[in-house]
Parts: structure tokens; sequence; C-alpha cells
């Protein structure tokens, strides 16, 4: 009995020193950082890598226009989600195995601390800046193109800048900056500081609407949200990616309702026109497309219903 008691007793106090090791472990201080921003898939024989530059907070009651605010909180409410919407910043890397090449590349810190982002997880995705051969800008607003420079200097030393001559001529003209309302000054300082150095340098290369910029990518004029916007379509061995930069910007909404517009855009009828041509033709082609603020990694694909679509994002999976 005594025997048996003393092994109760030493049972007990073991249980107890496992509940207490157990209790120490899970006050451990929470990390409260998120897994490196980068997410990687093959489209034939190109590799693509989605890169996360960060995440900011839209006001989609404030900025979504062609609609209402009684809408926009009803889609909203749909989605689960809020009145400041937690919106990506993304970027897209196409390795062609000839070329590597970058499309958009994030604020820097043009937008604040919560973006900047995109080079750490360039080298996390295992490159190195000095190897992209080309950056395709979508448009030159700042969420685009302030990833260009880095510390005050030209962050892909050995890339040229392709961006289509439209933009070129407004965002980086300063007659157009004078003459701008001051809230949209920012946007010009921000072009004309982030392309500067790469025109200087003779790094920067307009090309004139839809045109081939390598083999199996191509630029496909979508002038609206910018006077040169610009989406991309990389193909290889039938598959298909349309990179769309910002034909859309609110999913929870623009997509059951595509003619939504968002105030960000300098000629509404166009963009809106441009939005439904590109969510018609993806759904029709059941082709993957990738958009810079659809919920990283923002890839994925299409399905028409009713009058609008529904967004069916890409399955997780590993590359082989």
């Amino acid at each position: 009995m005594r025997l048996q008691r003393s092994l109760r007793t030493a049972l007990a106090s073991f249980a107890g020193a496992l509940f207490f090791m157990a209790g120490a472990e899970a006050g451990a201080p929470q990390v409260k950082t998120q897994a490196p921003g980068y997410y990687r898939m093959m489209l034939g024989d190109f590799e693509i890598t989605a890169l996360s530059d960060g995440i900011l907070d839209l006001k989609p009651g404030e900025l979504l226009t062609n609609t209402t605010k009684s809408e926009v909180t009803k889609y909203l409410q749909r989605a689960y989600e809020s009145a400041a919407v937690p919106t990506s910043v993304n970027a897209y890397l196409v390795n062609t195995g000839d070329k590597l090449v970058l499309i958009d590349t994030g604020a820097a810190k043009l937008f604040g601390p919560t973006l900047g982002n995109l080079l750490a997880n360039l080298a996390a995705a295992g490159y190195k800046p000095e190897q992209v051969d080309a950056v395709l800008i979508t448009h030159m607003h700042g969420d685009h193109v302030g990833g260009l420079i880095a510390d005050g200097k030209i962050a892909f030393p050995n890339a040229t800048v392709h961006a289509d001559q439209r933009d070129a001529a407004f965002w980086l003209d300063k007659a157009q900056l004078d003459k701008a309302p001051e809230a949209m000054k920012d946007f010009f300082r921000g072009a004309q500081m982030s392309l500067g150095p790469y025109v200087t340098a003779g790094r920067f290369k307009a090309f004139n609407g839809s045109t081939e910029l390598f083999p199996g990518i191509r630029a496909i004029a979508t002038p609206g949200h910018t006077p040169g916007h610009s989406i991309y379509s990389v193909e290889s061995k039938g598959q298909k990616l349309v990179l769309w930069g910002d034909l859309m910007h609110v999913a929870a909404v623009q997509f059951p309702k595509p003619g939504v517009t968002i105030s960000f855009d300098i000629d509404s009828p166009a963009a809106s026109a441009q939005r439904r041509k590109a969510y018609a033709d993806a759904a029709k082609g059941r082709y993957l497309v990738a958009a810079s603020h659809l919920s990283f990694p923002g890839i994925g694909r299409l399905r028409a219903e009713d009058k609008g679509y529904v967004w069916v994002p890409l399955t997780y999976n590993s590359v082989r």
C-alpha cells in the first residue's frame, strides 16, 4: 500500500509538471508576423511567382463610383467585409527560362509602412533584383511603380522598364504635374521620382498599345483607369494567364457589379468598359487571371453568374 501511494504521488507530481510546462509554452510571446509573401506556380514551361508588397485598407463606400453607398454596403456585408477592406498589393514575376520579367513593383514606401515588402519577398522566393531583365508596368500609379526605387537608387539595376507611351506622356510630364489638381499632384510626383532614374539611365522603353514584348508575353491596351493602362497576357504551351493591373479593386463589389468604377479612374466610362470586356473574356475563355488588388496571391478564374461574376481562386498546389 505504501508503494502504491508513493507511485500515485509520483505520477501526480509528474502530471503537474507536464501541465506546468504546457502552460509555460502556451504563454510564449505571440509572433504576429506572416509567412513570406510569395506563391509559385507553373504555366506551361513558365514559372510564375506572385509577390506580396503588403496590404492597405481601402474604404469602398468612399471610393467606388457608378454605384451607391447602400449598394456597396450590401455587397460588402454579403462578403463579410467591413467598411475598411484589407486590400492586397501584388506583383508577378515571370521566369520564361530566357528572361526574368517582373510585372509591377508595389509601392515601396510611397503609401506608408504596411507596404514596401516586395524586395524582401523577392529574396525569400529565391531571386535577386539584379537578376530581373525587364519590368513591365501596368500603369504609373505609386502602388505599381514605387518599388522601382530602393533607398533612393534604382532597385533593378539590370532591368529595362516598359510601359505604354500614353502613360509615360501623361505621368512623366512636368507640365501635367504643374496643372494637376492638388489632390493629384502626389500621383505625378511618385511616378516621376520612380521612373526618372530609369529614363535618365536609358533604361526606360515605351511601347505603343497592344504589342508582343517577349515571346509569350504580350501587352494589351486597356486605357481608362489611366491613359495608358495595360494588361499583360502570358502564354506557354496552351496555358494562359492575364495580369489585370487595376481592372479590379474591390472583388466583393465589382465582380457581382462589373460596371462599378473607382474614383482613381481618370476616364470612368472607358474604365468601366475595359473591366466589362476583360471580365467577359476571362469567363468565356476560362483562363487564369491575376490582379494587383485581389487577395494575395490574387490568381484564379471567373465564372459568369446572373449579370455578374464569381471569383474562383486558384487551388493551392505544389510546383511540379
